[in-house]
Order: C-alpha cells, then sequence, then structure tokens
C-alpha cells in the first residue's frame, strides 16, 4: 500500500484479520468474529457499505471478496465500481477450470507468476510478488568447509522437507530447518545460509525464495520449465535459480556445495533479479497500470 500511495493513489488495505507474521500490515482491520457466520457477515456488509461510496476500485485478493462473489461482484457493477482478482497460488492450485469461472466476473484478473496460468490460462496481467528491497540488504558470503543449507517450510510435507533432510545427509553440508518460528527469527537465521532450498513438489518459488535472493543467497527449488521460459522471455533476464526435484537434489546441490565462487554468482545473479522482477516500486507502478486501464 505504501508504494501505491507513493504514486499518488489512495490505497488503504482491508483485512478480515491481521497475518500471525505481519501483524502490523493493515490500514483497516474488521476483526471478524471468529465463528457465526451471520455475525462475520454483519460486519462484511458494514465494511461495504462504508467503503463502496469511497472506492473506485476494488484489489481483491486470495479468490475472496467483501461479501459473497454472488453478490458483490453484481453491487459493484451496478454502481459502476471497478474490480480487479488477484490470485496468489495456493487459491487456484489444482482448482478444475470450472471452479474458477468466476474470475470472469472482474474487470481485470492477475496472478503472480507465469506457473499459474496453468489454472488462468487468460489472466490480464502477470504480476510477480513485490518486496520492498530497501528493507534487505544483501549479506556479505562466507566461505565455510561445511556449508549451511536453511529450509524455511511453512508445511513439512508440501514443501518436501523430508527430501531436502535425505539429501542433506549425503553431502558435506550442515542443514537448518526454520519452522514454526516468528518471522522475524526466521529471517536472521536464513539470514546466515549459504544456500536455501525453498521447495520440491510446487511448479514455482514462494516469498521465500525471493527474499532469500534479495538477500544475495543461492536458491534451489522445483521449477516449471515452461514457466521458466515465459519469465525469462517477458522479463529479459535469466532466473537465475538452481531448479531441481527430488530425485535429483543432491546432484543440484553437489556444485554449490563445492563451489564458493558458484555461490557468490547465483547470489549476485539473485540480487539483481529481483530488483528487476520483484522490485515493489515496479510492481506498483504495473497495478497502477491496470487500475488505469479499468478506469478507462
Amino acid at each position: 500500500m505504501n508504494a501505491l500511495r507513493r504514486k499518488g493513489v489512495d490505497a488503504r488495505l482491508l483485512v478480515f484479520w491481521p497475518q500471525k507474521w505481519r501483524p502490523e500490515e493493515y490500514d483497516i482491520n474488521l476483526d471478524l468474529p471468529r465463528h457465526g457466520f451471520l455475525r462475520q457477515q454483519a460486519v462484511q456488509w458494514r465494511a461495504l457499505a462504508k467503503y463502496l461510496p469511497q472506492t473506485d476500485v476494488f484489489h481483491f485478493y486470495f479468490g475472496k471478496t467483501l461479501v459473497p462473489k454472488s453478490v458483490n461482484v453484481p453491487i459493484l457493477r451496478a454502481t459502476r465500481k471497478k474490480s480487479v482478482m488477484h490470485f496468489l497460488g495456493d487459491d487456484i492450485r489444482g482448482k478444475r477450470p470450472e471452479e474458477l469461472q468466476y474470475r470472469k466476473k472482474f474487470d481485470a484478473c492477475i496472478v503472480g507468476s507465469y506457473a499459474a496460468t496453468r489454472w488462468v490460462p487468460d489472466p490480464t496481467a502477470v504480476v510477480p510478488p513485490g518486496l520492498d528491497l530497501r528493507d534487505y540488504e544483501p549479506v556479505a558470503p562466507v566461505e565455510r568447509e561445511r556449508p549451511l543449507v536453511v529450509h524455511a517450510p511453512s508445511d513439512l510435507e508440501k514443501k518436501g522437507t523430508r527430501h531436502v533432510i535425505d539429501a542433506c545427509t549425503r553431502l558435506p553440508v550442515d542443514l537448518d530447518v526454520v519452522h514454526g518460528v516468528p518471522h522475524d527469527e526466521a529471517v536472521e537465521r536464513f539470514k546466515r545460509a549459504d544456500i536455501v532450498i525453498d521447495q520440491l513438489h510446487y511448479l514455482w518459488h514462494g516469498v521465500f525464495a525471493i527474499e532469500s535472493m534479495a538477500y544475495g543467497k543461492p536458491v534451489v527449488t522445483h521449477l516449471d520449465p515452461d514457466a521458466v521460459r515465459q519469465t525469462e522471455e517477458a522479463f529479459g533476464l535469466k532466473v537465475p535459480i538452481v531448479a531441481a526435484t527430488k530425485d535429483d537434489l543432491v546432484e543440484k546441490l553437489r556444485p554449490l556445495v563445492e563451489s564458493f565462487e558458484l555461490r557468490k554468482q547465483l547470489g549476485r545473479e539473485g540480487r539483481a533479479y529481483v530488483e528487476q522482477v520483484h522490485d515493489l516500486d515496479k510492481v506498483a507502478d504495473r497495478f497502477v497500470e491496470i487500475y488505469a486501464s479499468v478506469l478507462g
């Protein structure tokens, strides 16, 4: 929101509840009742009545709208308000096409990566997640006999943690699995990493990988080759991430483990990549373009 405000947009972030790992990140907190659908709806409808006259474009995330989509979208159309639906990943991954048909009712539809076009083949725009890079100072690499590998899964099974542990037992490395700790502590631990492993089951990397590259860390994760090609064509630079699967993880890690120079090179390339692709101000510029296009 701050990046949009720097662009002259009167933008406010409304949340149902604050995120546990970023409890201060909101402008409007509805603090919905934890139980009772009707009680929740009463709060949400009051919010819609309050903010509908003040708002030109509603930018929704994660397949959610302020009140149920079946009524929220018609209300916006009737009042000549514009709407954008922004999918983030888990909200579309594995869904059937008919489950996501509702996306066509919005004035624009955004996905965060080219890998997501497997489920949303016709997005208005692909806008990668943004980071305020002023908060991410690259960490100078350290040469050590046993490199430190850091893996920070939000879900041990979904991120393939057992395969990471298995691979690291077969290499001369130390492994730090960062799980279930506050975000600030997690950041301090992965800032010490020599190599970062994101995940081994999904088609694209998450924000953890972006943050790691911002700190100048070489990143290993599972990537869809077609999405890599599309990303490189769209942004005009190489995706500097080592692509691996659970079956070839040891093979892909070994060169990084053995070469401090390779780790340094990929760290530099990763930082340059996030400056080009994930810089929050560039992402905000893209949002402004999208808002202007739907407003006509």
